[in-house]
């Protein structure tokens, strides 16, 4: 099994790449969707955060209120460190147990793990290979302001928030630049999940 995780900063990208890479076949999470489940009522994480953040952070249904939470934590650096301390561990056991999962029904499989704070986290250490997905400065920008609907201020915030695109390139055993459009990212991702393929192929004949 290839283990392959996959990063890049606020709409840059992650989520066409990674849909790709599940169409040719690879196995794929996405770890916001996992820290979702980690804070829904009853979960651990859910208590952890109630008691760090107060329950005013929280809809009328108990469940967290993550717009709330994210104008918190995307502008205290401190507040966020907290939040992440309780999330990330929560998210990293519930990713092991989805790899092994996979490990048992398909040996061969190329696994693909999206997470936005691998490299901030330390959690890339865990994969094989690591992948970057990013675009121009100004083209995340403007992505940002129309997907999320915030204002310019808002959105530099968020982006500054981050760890910068350079950055996070001098990780990355691969990258994929999205600045150019869907097609342009297409044919970038079918080449990259070729040498994935040979990757995986080599693993395997070394084991």
């Amino acid at each position: 099994m290839l283990k392959v995780g996959l990063t890049g900063g606020i709409a840059c990208g992650k989520t066409y790449v990674t849909n790709l890479l599940r169409e040719l076949g690879c196995e794929v999470t996405d770890a916001d969707q996992i820290a979702r489940a980690v804070v829904e009522p009853g979960q651990p994480a859910y208590h952890d955060i109630v008691q760090e953040f107060g329950p005013e952070n929280l809809q009328a249904n108990g469940m967290i209120d993550r717009a709330k939470l994210s104008a918190i934590i995307f502008s205290d650096a401190a507040r966020r460190a907290k939040m992440n301390a309780i999330v990330h561990p929560r998210v990293h056991e519930a990713q092991s147990r989805w790899i092994a999962e996979v490990a048992q029904r398909n040996p061969a499989a190329i696994v693909v793990v999206d997470a936005a704070l691998m490299i901030e986290s330390g959690g890339y250490k865990r994969f094989d290979k690591l992948i970057v997905v990013y675009c121009t400065p100004e083209i995340q920008l403007e992505r940002l302001i129309a997907r999320n609907q915030l204002s310019q201020e808002e959105a530099v915030k968020r982006i500054a928030a981050q760890m910068p695109s350079a950055e996070k390139l001098t990780y990355a055993d691969y990258a994929i630049d999205t600045s150019g459009g869907f097609e342009s990212t297409r044919q970038q991702v079918i080449a990259l999940h070729t040498e994935l393929q040979k990757q995986a192929e080599r693993q395997q004949g070394s084991d």
